[in-house]
């Protein structure tokens, strides 16, 4: 008989540039203030987000240049790549393995197209094996992390003994508009940012956490809650929905629901991991679950160091409730494009 499947190992890593928050307001304020209307109003959120600083992949400069497919895309291959090899390496250094060790990877990416894909790319760098399996998964949006960690999870417990290796890399700053004269485009410019974080999955008798389940719940007609707009200049966000208010009145619905299917109560979670889509979400979430308010602190300091990364985000909090210690059951959870609520369960490896 095999062992469970096991977090084995979780990294974190960030672009070098640093963007202050109140240096992202004035450089919103000088290039859209005068040719927006209601731009007061809707610049408060660079004071409510719950954010103090992130990190891009290129300096502040070089979003207000004239952009368009090929600039932004080079961008990403050129840095993805970049984070997706110090991510990767960082995961295994702490795993006591080498590239050479990995069997499969899967890849989750949402803020770019890369073919070949970001794997790929990294592979002679990296050092991975000529028969490694590769797995790119794209749209899958600020659920990325968390249903990459059900996939990785499944792919090893398929294939006892093997090395799962999960990359979630996010350059969400690519989408920052010049040309948006929109709210969403405002808000995405006051929330988003760059960041990636791996894990590696395999069968053993220890490890970080073990892998318990995972499950998603996908609500009909939400189309246009969350998603991407595409034109000759790249991606444009979509939010035409308020998350928050969605969140508060649908969300323990859908999760009650994916636990009840594994025969497990909300009352059987010790510790909720959410990812921090920004600060009135992390509070819809606190009131869905009924969690005394403050709860979901590790999910406002990653948000307030660190921005909304998209898949990798909630995987950053997930690093910081390990330091911590965690309790015997931590649900993951992150809502995504779809539009979709996933969530992963853990157990104490202990």
């Amino acid at each position: 008989m095999h062992n469970s499947v096991k977090l084995v190992s979780i990294s974190t890593v960030v672009p070098d540039n640093i963007i202050e928050q109140k240096e992202v307001a004035i450089a919103s304020h000088q290039y859209f203030s005068g040719r927006f209307n209601n731009y007061e109003r809707i610049a408060r959120v660079f004071e409510n987000s719950g954010i103090r600083k992130r990190h891009s992949i290129r300096p502040l400069e070089w979003y207000v240049q004239p952009l368009g497919w090929k600039e932004r895309g080079n961008a990403y291959i050129e840095g993805a790549t970049k984070l997706f090899i110090k991510a990767a390496q960082k995961a295994l250094d702490n795993a006591g393995l080498k590239a050479a060790n990995v069997d499969t990877i899967v890849t989750v990416s949402s803020t770019g197209i890369a073919t070949p894909s970001l794997d790929a790319r990294a592979a002679d760098t990296m050092g991975f094996r000529a028969d490694i399996e590769r797995i790119p998964v794209f749209g899958l949006g600020c659920a990325g992390g968390v249903t990459g960690m059900s996939i990785a999870a499944r792919l090893a417990q398929s294939r006892p003994d093997s090395v799962v290796l999960l990359v979630a890399v996010e350059l969400c700053t690519l989408a920052f508009r010049m040309d948006e004269l929109t709210k969403a485009n405002i808000v995405a410019t006051a929330i988003f940012a760059d960041g990636a974080a791996a894990c590696i999955f395999r069968t053993q008798e220890t490890g970080l956490a073990e892998y318990e389940i995972g499950g998603q719940h996908t609500w009909p007609r939400t189309l246009d809650i969350m998603g991407w707009s595409i034109d000759p200049q790249g991606f444009g966000v979509i939010f035409d929905r308020a998350i928050p208010p969605f969140a508060r009145e649908h969300f323990l619905s859908a999760i009650t629901s994916i636990l009840a299917h594994h025969n497990i109560s909300l009352e059987d979670i010790d510790r909720f991991v959410c990812h921090p889509g920004g600060s009135k979400v992390i509070d819809s979430l606190e009131y869905a679950l009924s969690l005394d308010e403050g709860t979901l602190n590790h999910e406002r300091n990653v948000l307030s160091d660190y921005g909304n990364m998209s898949a990798p985000t909630a995987l950053f909090v997930l690093e910081r409730a390990i330091q911590s210690g965690l309790p015997k059951r931590t649900l993951i959870t992150a809502l995504g494009p779809g539009f979709t609520a996933t969530c992963v369960s853990l157990k104490s490896a202990t």
